[in-house]
């Protein structure tokens, strides 16, 4: 039985996809695979912040104020070196 096709509408996705495989040495497949599981990867849920909060302040043991932090080492841009 032949394996099942991917039919894409998008002439430069397919055009990606495939510069994709030769440059990796994969096939098209392949390449689609590992996009749209690191696309569901990244689209996963994340933690909310109050349990981003709470693991962070009980991994480092203090708590930081970023915007003192910022500020302290905020300055004018020096510009190009000419």
């Amino acid at each position: 039985m032949p394996e099942p096709q991917l039919s894409v509408r998008s002439a430069r996705a397919r055009d990606l996809a495939h510069a994709l495989a030769r440059r990796e040495k994969r096939t098209v497949a392949e390449i689609v695979e590992r996009a749209l599981e690191a696309y569901e990867r990244r689209e996963a849920p994340h933690e909310p912040p109050e349990v981003f909060y709470k693991r962070l302040s009980e991994t480092w043991g203090e708590d930081i104020d970023l915007d003192a932090l910022i500020q302290d080492h905020r300055g004018p841009h020096p510009g190009p070196d000419l």
